[in-house]
């Protein structure tokens, strides 16, 4: 069975860094997003990468936000910097087969196309 699990989130003040983490057991990360929800908003996708290294990210996050992977710990990292209230947020990651990243630039990243989804972590930004 595949499991996701967010870790990393906290309270941070404005301008302040995170890195979250997803890890998985029972299968390879390899198309991985980033979503949050904030309460009363819809989900929103605000990064990817893909099996072959293409990535992606919103505007909303476009030179804050860095997507990596770590392959031999099976794991995704999202390093979060200058982060800002309007960041605040539950953070979830979540699977789906093979898509380049050059797609979600076009189209847009909806939840709809991930099917395998972690619990999330709740990132604050708050002074």
């Amino acid at each position: 069975q595949v499991q996701l699990v967010e870790s990393g989130g906290g309270l941070v003040q404005p301008g302040g860094s995170l890195r979250l983490s997803c890890a998985a057991s029972g299968f390879t990360l390899d198309n991985i997003g980033w979503f949050r929800q904030a309460p009363g908003k819809e989900r929103e996708g605000i990064s990817y990468i893909s099996s072959d290294g293409s990535t992606y990210y919103a505007n909303s996050v476009k030179g804050r936000f860095t997507i990596s992977r770590d392959n031999a710990k099976n794991t995704v990292f999202l390093q979060m910097n200058s982060l800002k209230p309007g960041d605040t947020a539950l953070y979830y990651c979540a699977a789906r087969e093979y898509r380049s990243a050059n797609y979600y630039y076009r189209f847009g990243m909806r939840p709809q196309d991930f099917g395998s989804w972690g619990q999330g972590t709740q990132v604050t930004v708050s002074s």
